[in-house]
């Protein structure tokens, strides 16, 4: 298996990430043929998702998670922001990997389809991320 780790300086805004190019450079960097790219985030307040970005649905994610996990004093975890409980329940909606099939060096995705990093914890201003190449 081939792995590395990328830094994501996410600054302190709450937003999507795209990591598309990172992780196609990342394929090419280890010559690989066919085989699954795994995308992890080890944090307990970020995600990585499988969505269009560019024409909106990355922002509509971000107010979708705001209605679904309000930023409010609900939260029983209640270090950091107002709000901040609710990051801390993100991963169990956005789950912290997904594994992509790849074909010929190639990420499977369809026409649309980005690989991001779903971050709206504000506290944090570098995320890591793990890729990892499992040939077939």
């Amino acid at each position: 298996m081939k792995t590395t780790v990328l830094s994501v300086h996410t600054g302190a805004r709450r937003a999507v990430f795209d990591l598309t190019s990172e992780v196609t450079g990342f394929l090419s960097s280890v010559g690989a043929d066919d085989g699954l790219v795994n995308v992890f985030i080890p944090h307990a307040t970020a995600g990585v998702a499988i969505i269009e970005v560019g024409a909106g649905s990355d922002i509509d994610l971000i107010d979708a998670i705001d209605v679904i996990l309000p930023r409010d004093e609900r939260w029983r975890h209640r270090h950091g922001s107002p709000g901040h409980g609710a990051d801390h329940v993100l991963p169990g909606l956005i789950a912290p990997s997904i594994s992509i099939p790849v074909v010929g060096g190639n990420m499977s995705l369809g026409t649309w389809q980005s690989v991001v990093l779903v971050d709206p914890n504000s506290d944090n201003e570098v995320r890591s991320v793990r890729l990892s190449f499992l040939r077939g």
